[in-house]
Order: structure tokens, then C-alpha cells, then sequence
């Protein structure tokens, strides 16, 4: 699994960085996603909804959100 540090990057770059990383890897591949933008959970959330990429884990410590995402396959 690969890790994408969006961490001090504020929306919409979280989500662009992600998906030059998901590009990337085969489906079924997960990427781990660090952001510090508290908006990046609503948009990670309507990314996967109109991407189909599953968001497999979500959580949230000392301000850095972390997801999991599943490249749709």
C-alpha cells in the first residue's frame, strides 16, 4: 500500500494528489491518505460516491485525517 502526505495542503489538492496516485495502481490496489484539511472528509467522501473508489478506513488523530481508499476494479 502506498501513502499519499497531503498533510498542510488545503482543497482541493488532497483529492488531486490521491488521484494521480490512484492512476497509477491496479484495481483492487489501496492507497493510505494523511490530510490535516478538516473539509478533506467531506471530500474524500463525494470523491469515492463519484469515482467509485471505496473508502475502506476513516479516522481522525490529533488532526490528521487518515483514509484508506480501494482503487474500484
Amino acid at each position: 500500500m502506498i501513502t499519499v502526505d497531503a498533510k498542510g495542503l488545503n482543497c482541493p489538492m488532497p483529492i488531486v494528489r490521491t488521484a494521480q496516485a490512484v492512476k497509477a495502481m491496479a484495481p483492487g490496489d489501496c492507497v493510505e491518505v494523511l490530510a490535516t484539511d478538516p473539509g478533506s472528509v467531506k471530500d474524500f467522501a463525494a470523491w469515492s460516491k463519484s469515482t467509485g473508489n471505496a473508502i475502506l478506513e476513516q479516522s481522525a488523530d490529533g488532526g490528521v485525517y487518515r483514509f484508506v481508499m480501494q482503487k474500484k476494479g
